[in-house]
């Protein structure tokens, strides 16, 4: 099961989704709630309920569809799709866990000065913890597509969906977040971890991907593709991660 990131969907692992099921993998890919909606078309703006949806609606929904499975799945999570992996771990349905470089849980501080910049970037919009957000393309050019070709940025850019303001507080800003959506309680992670970084990620540095596998003690292993940012697994050597990834669930 492929769990997207913010501002993202199912398009996103378009990819990994055919390397999966080319090694004999059975892939679901289910979008986020109020996802379906693309984000700057005309006439269809992003559902107003998106504001108010937070980390756990989608970890409801998302164990929902787990507990309809005859076992617990692998899970794949990209950026914040990779902290809700961890959450659902957290509650044992998860076979493994595979993060690509995923949103820190509940008490991991920035490691960078590209991750503090983000943070207060969104200060800047005024009380987006109430708003739906929508993507802006200068900062994702710069930041979360900044190992893609400019063609490519855009055409990546153009799937891009609205994102809840909410969600976003309470993976950035978890100090302020009194219900602790973001936390994650380690020792009922039980599973196989791999975590794996990009070397010229932005968005998530290498060294908060390696803080989040260090939470998980002897279960997990960590990997760094030093040439790929944020968007590793549509960047140029995106077979390589894909590899990877195999290549590991093969071994545990």
């Amino acid at each position: 099961m492929m769990l997207p990131g913010a501002f993202s969907g199912a398009w996103s692992f378009a990819n990994l989704r055919g390397n999966f099921k080319a090694a004999g993998w059975n892939v679901l890919t289910p979008e986020l709630r109020y996802h379906d909606q693309r984000s700057g078309r005309p006439g269809q703006p992003s559902d107003p309920r998106l504001a108010q949806t937070g980390l756990a609606d989608y970890v409801a929904d998302l164990s929902s569809s787990i507990e309809a499975l005859e076992r617990p799945p692998v899970l794949l999570g990209h950026s914040m799709g990779g902290l809700l992996a961890q959450l659902l771990a957290a509650k044992g349905l998860a076979r493994a866990m595979i993060l690509l470089t995923p949103a820190p849980p509940w008490g991991l501080l920035p490691s960078s000065e590209n991750e503090i910049a983000a943070a207060m970037g969104l200060m800047s919009v005024g009380p987006f913890w109430n708003q739906t957000l929508n993507a802006t393309f200068e900062i994702a050019a710069k930041n979360s597509l900044n190992c893609l070709p400019p063609a490519r940025q855009k055409d990546i850019f153009a799937q891009f969906v609205p994102e809840s303001g909410r969600a976003l507080f309470e993976s950035l800003f978890w100090m302020f977040d009194l219900g602790r959506a973001s936390y994650v309680n380690a020792v009922n992670v039980d599973c196989p971890v791999l975590a794996i970084s990009g070397g010229r990620d932005r968005v998530v540095s290498p060294a908060t991907v390696r803080s989040i596998a260090d939470k998980y003690r002897d279960l997990a292993t960590y990997l760094e593709f030093g040439d790929m940012g944020h968007m590793l697994l549509l960047e140029d050597g995106w077979h390589a991660v894909a590899s990877a990834c195999c290549d590991w669930l093969e071994t545990v």
